[in-house]
C-alpha cells in the first residue's frame, strides 16, 4: 500500500486493501455517556450493573445513586464544567460518582490510588479540581485530607466501605478490619457520601451534549510532565461503541466481565465500564487485583471476558490454581496497555485454551484505537485493526509535516471520533501533539509503525521515552527530578530495560558529586525506591564515572540506549 494516502482507503473502492471483520464504515453514533447509561436503564433497569464482593447492585440501582449524586453537586454549587475528581479503587460508588458528575455537567478527573499526597495535590491543582471523592480507609482517606488542606480543592465526600458490602461482611469489616479503615474528620468541608446526596428528582436535566467536555485523563507526553487530555462525551461515548462494534457475540448472550483493571486507568473506563454499559452486561469488580481473586472471579461468576495488561495474564500464569480452573465460560481475553510478548500470549493459551487477543490504544484516544479480531484471521505481534471510523497516516521519523516514503515504517498519526480535543490549559502543545495532513489534525503517537496490506500494525519502535511497567506510563524524568535530590547524584538518566514479567522496568543510571565516591549502587536504589511510587520503582541504579551526552553538553538518552543494544 502507499502511505501517501490515509488508511484504510476508501473501502467502497474496488482496490480497497483493507479486510477486517467488521465493516470500517460502521457507522458510530455521536451521543453522551449520561445518554447510553439511561439507555441502558430504559432497557432492563434490574439487570446486575455490578458485582462487588457478594453485593448485586442494579443498572437501575445505580443510575438513581448516579442522579442523587449529581443533585447533590448543583445544591454544593458545582456548575457545568467544574471539576470533580475520582480518589478511588474499583469500588460500586466509582461508577456512580462517574457518571453522577457528569450527568450535572461536570468533569471527571481520574486520580490513582497509589498518588502520593504531593502527586495528588499537584493534579488537583492543575486540573482545578474543586470536590474529591474518595473511601474511608486508610491508604486512601488520610492523603486526599492532606491533599485538602494544602491545596486549592474545597470539599471532600467520602463514601464508606463498609456501606458498598453485604451487611455481614460490612458489619465484620466494621469490627474486625477496622486497621484498614480510616476516621472521617467531623468538619464542615468533609462530607459523607449517603449525607451529600440529593433527590434523584432534582438531578439536572439537559445540559450535556456531545461536545460537553466529560474526562481529563493525566497522561504525559515527551517531556515527563502529566497533562490532562480533555476527552468530551463523543470521544467517550464512540470509543465504548467501537469497542462493542467489533466483538461479534450477540447483545442477547450473557455478558459479564471481570473488572481488574484499575477504573482510574482510560483502558478500564472505556473496555470495562462504559463498554459494558453498551452492552448491558455486568462487571465484576475487583477492589485490586490479585491473581487469586481474579481466578476465583473467572470461575464463581462463570465471566466471559477478561481484559488486562501483560502482567495480570502473567500473574495467572504463575498462580498454583491457574491449570486447575476452568476458563471454559470466557469467550475473550484481551491485553493492552503495554507489549504482548508472543511467548506469555502463546501459555497463556495454551493454559487457558482462551484466545488472547492483543490491541492498542492511548489516553489521547479514549482508549482505544485497533485490536486484532476477536475471531478469524489474526496476527500475533501486531496491534490489530483499526476500529470503524479509525483512521491511520504513518509521518517521516525526522519531520511530522512530510509523511514516511513508500514502503518505509513511520510515526502512527491517527484521526476518528475518539481523538482527544487537546491538553487542559496547554493550547500551546498542539502543534507538536497533533499534525496537519489532508486538510484534517492527525494525532501524533510517538510510536514507529508499519501497515500491512491486511490492515494490521505493528509497533517497531518508540519515539517517546516514557517505559510502559505493567501498562501504566513511567516518565523517566520524573524519576530522575527524585533521584538529583540525594546529595551523591551528580547527574541521572533513567531508561526502560526488558522485564519478564512488567514487560518493562525503570534503571537509573548516574554520575557522582565531588566526596562522594562511596556511594553504593544498593544503597541508592534503595533510597530512590521509598521516593517514587509502586509503578515507578527501578529495577536498579548503576554508578558510572560520566554519563553519555550530546555536542552541546546534554544528556544522551538516545546515546546510553544505544550503548546498552551494542552490549546486549
Amino acid at each position: 500500500m502507499s502511505h501517501q494516502k490515509a488508511f484504510p482507503a476508501d473501502p467502497k473502492a474496488a482496490d480497497a486493501p483493507y479486510h477486517h471483520p467488521t465493516p470500517w464504515d460502521q457507522p458510530i453514533a455521536r451521543t453522551t455517556l449520561t445518554a447510553l447509561f439511561a439507555r441502558a436503564v430504559e432497557q432492563g433497569g434490574e439487570r446486575p450493573l455490578a458485582e462487588f464482593m457478594g453485593a448485586r447492585y442494579s443498572y437501575a440501582q445505580l443510575h438513581e445513586e448516579a442522579q442523587r449524586f449529581a443533585a447533590g453537586l448543583r445544591s454544593a454549587g458545582v456548575a457545568q464544567g467544574d471539576r470533580v475528581g475520582l480518589f478511588l479503587p474499583n469500588v460500586p460508588v466509582y461508577i456512580a460518582a462517574y457518571y453522577g458528575a457528569m450527568m450535572a455537567g461536570a468533569v471527571v478527573v481520574n486520580f490513582s490510588p497509589l498518588y502520593t499526597v504531593e502527586e495528588l495535590a499537584a493534579q488537583v491543582e492543575n486540573s482545578g479540581t474543586r470536590l474529591l471523592v474518595t473511601l474511608d480507609v486508610a491508604a486512601l482517606l488520610p492523603t486526599a485530607v492532606k491533599v485538602l488542606d494544602a491545596s486549592a480543592l474545597e470539599t471532600l465526600v467520602v463514601a464508606r466501605l463498609a456501606e458498598a458490602l453485604p451487611s455481614v461482611k460490612g458489619w465484620m469489616l466494621q469490627t474486625f478490619g477496622r486497621k484498614r479503615l480510616a476516621p472521617v474528620p467531623q468538619r464542615a468541608d468533609v462530607q459523607h457520601w449517603a449525607g451529600f446526596l440529593g433527590r434523584a428528582a432534582d438531578a439536572p436535566d439537559g445540559d450535556v451534549s456531545p461536545d460537553t467536555l466529560a474526562l481529563l485523563q493525566y497522561t504525559g507526553g515527551t517531556t515527563g510532565r502529566p497533562k490532562g487530555a480533555m476527552l468530551t462525551h463523543a470521544n467517550l461515548a464512540a470509543n465504548a461503541l467501537q469497542v462493542d462494534a467489533i466483538d461479534p457475540s450477540s447483545r442477547a448472550e450473557r455478558d459479564i466481565i471481570v473488572g481488574g483493571l484499575p477504573m482510574f486507568h482510560v483502558f478500564a473506563n472505556t473496555c470495562v465500564l462504559n463498554r459494558t454499559v453498551v452492552r448491558g452486561g455486568t462487571i465484576v469488580l475487583l477492589a485490586r487485583f490479585t491473581a487469586a481473586e481474579a481466578l476465583k472471579a473467572i470461575t464463581e461468576h462463570r465471566a466471559t471476558a477478561f481484559p488486562g495488561v501483560p502482567t495480570m495474564y502473567q500473574a495467572l500464569l504463575d498462580h498454583p490454581r491457574c491449570r486447575k480452573t476452568d476458563f471454559s465460560s470466557l469467550k475473550i481475553c484481551v491485553s493492552g496497555g503495554a507489549p504482548l510478548s508472543d511467548k506469555l500470549a502463546e501459555s497463556f493459551e495454551e493454559c487457558s485454551g482462551v484466545r488472547l487477543v492483543e490491541g492498542y490504544g492511548l489516553t489521547e484516544s479514549s482508549g482505544v484505537i485497533s485490536a486484532n479480531p476477536y475471531q478469524g484471521m489474526r496476527k500475533p505481534g501486531t496491534i490489530g485493526q483499526l476500529l470503524p471510523q479509525t483512521r491511520a497516516i504513518l509521518l517521516d521519523k525526522e519531520d511530522p509535516g512530510k509523511l514516511a516514503a513508500e514502503g518505509e515504517p513511520g510515526e502512527l498519526a491517527l484521526a476518528g471520533p475518539q481523538i482527544m480535543q487537546g491538553y487542559w490549559n496547554r493550547p500551546d502543545s498542539r502543534e507538536h501533539t497533533f499534525a496537519r495532513h489532508f486538510d484534517q489534525d492527525w494525532l501524533r503517537t510517538g510510536d514507529v509503525a508499519v501497515i500491512d496490506e491486511d490492515g494490521f500494525l505493528a509497533i517497531v519502535d518508540r519515539i517517546k521515552d516514557m517505559i510502559a511497567v505493567g501498562g501504566f506510563k513511567v516518565f523517566p524524568s520524573q524519576i530522575e527530578d527524585v533521584l538529583l535530590r540525594h546529595p551523591a547524584v551528580k547527574e541521572a538518566l533513567v531508561i526502560g530495560v526488558p522485564d519478564p514479567y512488567h514487560g518493562e522496568m525503570p534503571r537509573a543510571y548516574v554520575s557522582l558529586m565531588d566526596g562522594h565516591a562511596t556511594a553504593r549502587e544498593a544503597e541508592l536504589t534503595e533510597w530512590l525506591n521509598g521516593q517514587v511510587g509502586k509503578h515507578e520503582r527501578v529495577q536498579g541504579v548503576v554508578i558510572r564515572d560520566e554519563l553519555p551526552k550530546t555536542l552541546i553538553g546534554k544528556l544522551d538518552r538516545k546515546a546510553l540506549r544505544a550503548e546498552l543494544g551494542q552490549q546486549a
